[in-house]
């Protein structure tokens, strides 16, 4: 299964590919995108992405992880293009003998997208101004529609 994907992320399927008998504590981690005070009037975040690198990249993260929690398994997905406020952005399915192997490793998988992963993240308010935001969340240049 590819890493990225273009199209709505299916959680059920996810679930699907760490579901094994042996594994008795499963994690689902949604990072969905939001608007607050502090993000301001998002609308939508557009994700884009170096594909084959980004996929390159999670493949290399997964594989840390199999060989830290080598008896967990692991589905994860980013998704590209616009994604509107409240919908899930990046999913991590992380599952393992028991739970707390299994919150450690999703934890884990997720840091390390968030810091390796060469995905960039333009905001657009409701106004339809549009700013790029780097991996920190901090703001960069701002750019109308």
């Amino acid at each position: 299964m590819p890493f990225v994907t273009h199209a709505p992320i299916d959680v059920p399927a996810l679930l699907a590919e760490v579901a094994r008998r042996d594994r008795g504590g499963t994690v689902v981690f949604l990072g969905s995108v939001r608007r607050s005070e502090d993000d301001g009037p998002v609308e939508a975040i557009e994700y884009t992405a170096y594909e084959e690198m980004a996929e390159a990249e999670f493949g290399k993260i997964v594989a840390e992880a199999e060989v830290r929690w080598p008896d967990a398994g692991f589905a994860v997905r980013h998704r590209l293009g616009e994604v509107l406020t409240g919908e899930p952005s990046i999913a991590v399915a992380a599952a393992a003998a028991h739970r707390a192997a299994a919150f450690d490793a999703a934890r884990w998988v997720v840091e390390e997208a968030k810091r390796r992963l060469p995905i960039w993240k333009r905001e657009r308010f409701d106004d339809g101004s549009r700013q790029w935001r780097d991996g920190s969340g901090v703001a960069g240049a701002s750019d109308t529609a």
